[in-house]
């Protein structure tokens, strides 16, 4: 192979591209509220999955896709602020290669590989995946001109605050962001406008997002009601964290999700039981990668289970 070799050109995919439109918002509002480091981060883990979509796709004769700015758009806004750009490399290398291209590239994937990435960070790097917060400043402007992370300050996520203290953030912080958290997570808000902005352009399919949320309530309301300890005001579960950026952004990913309209609710609502099941009982608040991996495991029987049924439902129907 050679350097005239090298597939350098991108295979245009307009869902892809809406979707890279719809996180607009959250990335604005992540470097806003943190800074210009923020979008270097964001653009560092595109330019890595850029570079291994070339050399796996050169390899097997096949072109890149607009997907992998999706991405590397996602786990970038999934990292904490100030995540060292060396552990954003290793993320994105992992969450492409063995997420993606050992499965055969674009369209192949059993597991979501922005998901994927981020899981493998928080579990070979917890210390830097789960200590490096900030606290949004109050002045006007917040960080938007700041670059180093000198000035950075340890704050706990509203999630990790509430596992230690008990105590909720308000409302009007967690619409508009100004709380510790990932880049793109912190403002529902911001989340809101880019997913309704997807399942107008149809880049997504409505049902994974609603099933979801469906999902995660259905379970977090009761146990609120029976004063479980570490259990959430449903409320405050559904904006806080980074619930509605997976249910929108993640939870969607069409290749890993369920081809049937009904295995797209039942995966979608197992999704969302998972995350509020493993962000009250375990040590890990943020449920995101766990739940949607796990959903990711089951998306192929949950279509098999349909088809099965569809193939009974057919044969009982007189001919």
């Amino acid at each position: 192979m050679t350097i005239r070799d090298i597939r350098y050109s991108i295979r245009r995919q307009p869902p892809m591209r809406a979707m890279l439109i719809g996180l607009l918002p959250c990335t604005a509002v992540g470097v806003y509220l943190f800074g210009w480091r923020t979008l270097a981060l964001v653009l560092f883990c595109c330019l890595i999955a850029y570079l291994i979509e070339v050399v796996f796709e050169t390899y097997r004769g096949g072109t890149p896709t607009e997907s992998l700015f999706v991405s590397g758009v996602l786990l970038g806004l999934s990292l904490p602020p100030y995540t060292p750009f060396w552990i954003a490399a290793v993320g994105t290398v992992v969450g492409l290669v063995f997420g993606k291209q050992v499965f055969g590239g674009f369209g192949k994937n059993v597991f979501n590989p922005a998901i994927l990435g981020r899981c493998f960070l928080y579990v070979c790097f917890p210390i830097e995946m789960t200590n490096r917060w900030m606290s949004p400043p109050t002045e006007s402007w917040g960080r938007v001109l700041s670059w180093s992370d000198a000035d950075a300050i340890t704050s706990a996520t509203p999630l990790i605050s509430f596992k230690q203290t008990g105590a909720f953030a308000d409302l009007p912080s967690l619409l508009l962001g100004s709380t510790g958290g990932s880049i793109g997570e912190t403002s529902a808000l911001a989340v809101l406008i880019g997913g309704a902005y997807i399942l107008y352009k149809k880049a997504a399919d409505w049902r994974y997002p609603v099933s979801c949320i469906l999902g995660a309530m259905a379970l977090n309301t009761p146990l609120f009601l029976m004063g479980l300890p570490n259990v959430m005001e449903p409320i405050h579960s559904l904006f806080a964290g980074s619930l509605l950026f997976g249910a929108f952004f993640m939870v969607t990913e069409p290749v890993s999700g369920c081809v049937k309209k009904e295995a797209k609710w039942a995966y979608g609502f197992l999704i969302g039981v998972l995350w509020i099941f493993i962000r009250s009982f375990s040590s890990f608040p943020e449920a995101t990668a766990f739940a949607i991996l796990l959903g990711n495991t089951f998306a192929p029987l949950f279509d098999e289970a349909v088809m099965e049924w569809e193939n009974r439902k057919k044969a009982r129907t007189p001919a």
